[in-house]
């Protein structure tokens, strides 16, 4: 089924911005990937596992949820298959490569 949203790309300056609200980050690349470096607060969810996974990590299809990978196809097929389970507020900010602000590690 899909709802007719489609996920907006924005640059990492206006997800940053997006980031001053409640929202959830979600980086959609594998763990090791996450473990390397990720934006703060940012939720693990690897791309393919988002058909399986979501409804339990993303109960609120309604939630801004901001999108992220490593460059920035993976978050485009991941923000396009939430948009396509029924969530409305998704946008795609590309990849970490390009995110020019604080990053962690665990």
């Amino acid at each position: 089924m899909h709802y007719g949203y489609t996920p907006r790309r924005i640059s990492p300056r206006q997800a940053q911005s997006l980031m001053q609200q409640k929202c959830i980050i979600l980086d959609v690349r594998s763990p090791q990937e996450y473990s390397t470096g990720h934006i703060p607060g940012a939720v693990c969810l690897p791309e393919n596992e988002i058909h399986t996974r979501a409804s339990r990590i993303l109960p609120d299809k309604n939630a801004l949820i901001l999108v992220y990978c490593k460059g920035g196809s993976r978050s485009k097929k991941a923000a396009d298959a939430l948009a396509a389970m029924g969530y409305t507020n998704v946008y795609d900010f590309g990849g970490i490569n390009s995110w020019p602000y604080e990053i962690e590690q665990h």
